[in-house]
């Protein structure tokens, strides 16, 4: 069993920046892929970016691309998204997930552990 949790979320102005992190416990596995998924009011759970363990395949949205980056530090089973530029829509609770597998993907539903989400709110 591998335990997440999620910390660094909170209010920014757009503009702004803000990096939340990830740590995992328990039953963690060095090879593992991460990504980080958010979902917004009334939106479903979207993809935002994901890491080998290796950290030398990323992977991310669209709507991210060029102002998020995740990255991880092995030696701490730790995750991170740093979040630049933000913008109004990207309001969400954002959440960490880790594969029981090596292979980097973006489908929510090929994540088997979740982190109980930070909440990332930014305002105009």
């Amino acid at each position: 069993q591998v335990q997440l949790v999620e910390s660094g979320g909170g209010l920014v102005q757009a503009g702004g920046s803000l990096r939340v992190s990830c740590a995992a416990s328990g039953r963690t596995f060095s090879t593992n892929a991460m990504g980080w998924f958010r979902q917004a009011p009334g939106k479903e759970r979207e993809f935002v970016a994901a890491i080998s363990w290796s950290g030398e395949r990323t992977y991310y949205a669209d709507s991210v691309k060029g102002r998020f980056t995740i990255s991880r530090n092995s030696a701490k089973n730790t995750v991170y998204l740093q979040m630049n530029s933000l913008k109004v829509e990207d309001t969400a609770v954002y959440y960490c997930a880790a594969r029981s597998s090596i292979v980097v993907v973006t489908t929510a539903g090929l994540y088997a552990y979740w982190g109980q989400g930070t909440q990332v709110t930014v305002s105009s």
